[in-house]
């Protein structure tokens, strides 16, 4: 019987160190998909023109802003 709860508690922490594990994992690649969202549309803003910014009603300032919003949210950072 001792030798059984031996394994039981085991392969509780085992389950336990690898479930945490594989959130850990899942959060990384939620916020490196965040990462490349926020980089990805500070790229393509930066490379519009003053003039196409303007007509889309963007000042060059607000870029960064909002690329934050657009991968982050609006809550604050």
């Amino acid at each position: 019987m001792a030798y059984y709860n031996d394994i039981a508690k085991h392969s509780d922490l085992v389950e336990r160190i690898l479930g945490t594990t594989a959130e850990m994992l899942n959060t990384a690649k939620e916020r490196h998909a965040m990462r490349r969202v926020y980089r990805t549309t500070v790229n393509e803003l930066s490379e519009l023109s003053g003039r196409e910014l303007a007509d889309l009603g963007i000042h060059p300032s607000e870029i960064k802003r909002l690329a934050w919003e657009a991968a982050y949210g609006t809550q604050a950072r």
